[in-house]
């Protein structure tokens, strides 16, 4: 209808009406739908939590690998919904917190609020994830948005996992590609470009099935996303020759399943020296021990130099110990592998270089030291070692090559690289998850040997003070049943040995620069208007304006 003045009537649309008159002062078209949209965001921001939550049951112990190629796909059909990229932002966060706290869900007893910091800080690296999802599969995305995505999501979420894997941020647990230890093809891959290049394998079909499902138009481009991953997943099973064998080495992994309890670290020697001395005859190339498992240092301790001594001399074979100590000769507690043999301890000493945030040391102590009154953080910062070692031991007219690495090392890749290119022949873990032993982490931390295993292709040997112990060949498949926590024992494992350089061990973390350039280029893409999805309408308006 018309008014007086010729002109239609306006009436207000009903999600623009204003808010009921709350009295004097108030501001009916500002912060009540303001406040509106915030309570609306609530559910929504709860759901990105647990949807961000969801990859934590394809890791060990739960286990199920194969859910890792849709885990995301529930957190990115909601962020591509998002309306605007503020939202997406949010989205991302959430669900990064949510991923952050599930995956190191077993660490509450020991760091209690500072968990949920944590998450809430390193959640933040979700955030340009999250417009980097909606941007490229929001809407109805055209085949190069499409295309894109397929390359750029997955870059995306490696250079998070870059970032995160920093020591100082809590180092690389939980990794995308990690979940895949137990998957010959994926070992392949990951003697091609390491775990990361696992990762990217995994996210990408993530995204193809996200187009498969949410975008019914760009089928044929998720179809040919799945069979790129498919190709490629099946070029490094095929294409990368498995290691070549050259002899094998015996390890023995001793397991004192002792924690705490009378006695405390002297039961845990004694226990260990008991196990040890059974294995006297059955024609071993190294003894390893668990992380702790000295509680002196050997060095400024003769009776207890003769008595590792005499063990070693009694099973004939070289002893691995890991002493967490008081060094004699400079201040302050290391954690250090020691090497022992017939003749005496070789000299070699091995100190941790990387230590875990709250459990070794107080990151800034001054301000945050009082984490240890409300947890299990260390009362003492431990000392740090300044370089790896690789320890020679003679056997038998050749001459064996073993790399040690203490406990949450082994999660780190580049570090076993390392010893892998220095020469070493075997790598070996010496570890203690016994303050978490009744949650998934001893059996997620050994599953990572088989990823480092399979990059360098050597075998890598993971000892430990109370469980989960296990050894892996060459090519990272497991050699015997690992020893659960519950088992206090002595098993000895016949290991292939490898002289084959793999692609990874030689390159490196190669899959990590290709991510930087892909998102840079498509970030330059999307700043250029190339990839910019058009506003909704613009099409109508111009032909409005066309017909005059």
């Amino acid at each position: 209808m018309r008014n007086p003045f010729g002109r239609a009537e306006q009436h207000p649309a009903p999600d623009t009406e204003p808010e009921p008159d709350a009295g004097p002062g108030a501001d009916p078209g500002g912060r009540g739908r303001a406040g509106r949209r915030r309570a609306a965001g609530l559910p929504r921001s709860l759901l990105a939590v647990v949807l961000g939550a969801l990859p934590v049951l394809v890791f060990p112990a739960p286990g199920l690998w194969w859910a890792a190629y849709v885990c995301l796909v529930p957190w990115m059909m909601l962020v591509r919904t998002a309306p605007g990229a503020r939202r997406a932002a949010l989205d991302g966060w959430c669900g990064g917190v949510g991923f952050l706290l599930a995956v190191h869900h077993w660490l509450l007893p020991s760091v209690h609020v500072f968990l949920l910091v944590m998450a809430a800080l390193l959640g933040l690296l979700w955030l340009p994830w999250g417009v980097l999802v909606r941007a490229l599969l929001g809407g109805a995305p055209t085949p190069a948005r499409a295309a894109a995505a397929l390359c750029a999501v997955p870059s995306g979420w490696l250079l998070i996992e870059l970032v995160r894997s920093w020591e100082g941020l809590g180092g690389p647990w939980g990794l995308l590609g990690a979940s895949q230890w137990n998957v010959p093809v994926a070992l392949r891959l990951a003697s091609v470009g390491g775990v990361w290049l696992v990762s990217l394998l995994v996210v990408a079909v993530n995204t193809a099935v996200v187009l498969l499902v949410a975008v019914p138009g760009l089928r044929a481009v998720g179809v040919a996303g799945l069979a790129a991953c498919a190709l490629v997943a099946g070029t490094a099973a095929w294409g990368v020759g498995v290691p070549r064998p050259s002899g094998a080495v015996r390890v023995a992994m001793v397991q004192p399943g002792l924690h705490g309890g009378p006695g405390g670290a002297e039961a845990r020697l004694d226990r260990a020296v008991e196990l040890t001395r059974g294995l006297a005859g059955q024609r071993l190339d190294l003894v390893v021990w668990g992380e702790s498992g000295v509680g002196r240092d050997p060095s400024g301790d003769p009776e207890l130099t003769a008595r590792l001594t005499a063990l070693a001399r009694a099973v004939d074979a070289p002893v691995l110990v890991n002493v967490d100590a008081r060094r004699t000769d400079r201040p302050g507690i290391y954690k250090s592998a020691l090497l022992f043999t017939p003749d005496g301890p070789t000299g070699d000493r091995y100190d941790k270089m990387r230590l875990v945030p709250f459990g070794e040391y107080v990151p800034a102590r001054g301000l945050l030291g009082w984490a240890t009154s409300v947890g299990k953080a260390a009362e003492e910062d431990r000392r740090r070692g300044t370089e790896p070692v690789v320890m020679q031991l003679p056997e038998d007219g050749r001459t064996l090559s073993v790399g040690p690495l203490v406990c949450f090392e082994s999660a780190f890749p580049d570090m076993s690289r390392r010893l892998a290119r220095d020469g070493a022949d075997v790598i070996v873990v010496q570890s203690a998850t016994s303050t978490f032993q009744r949650s998934w982490a001893p059996a997620q931390h050994a599953s990572l040997a088989a990823l480092r295993a399979a990059e360098t292709g050597r075998p890598v040997v993971h000892a430990t003070l109370t469980g989960t112990s296990a050894a892996y060949g060459p090519d990272g498949e497991r050699v015997g049943p690992p020893v659960g926590t519950d088992t206090s024992g002595a098993v000895v494992r016949e290991l292939p040995l490898s002289e084959t350089t793999t692609v990874y061990a030689r390159w490196g973390d190669w899959p990590l620069y290709g991510a930087f350039v892909v998102v840079g280029a498509v970030c330059a893409a999307a700043g250029g208007g190339a990839l910019r999805r058009p506003a909704p309408g613009r099409r109508g308006r111009r032909a409005r304006t066309g017909r005059g």
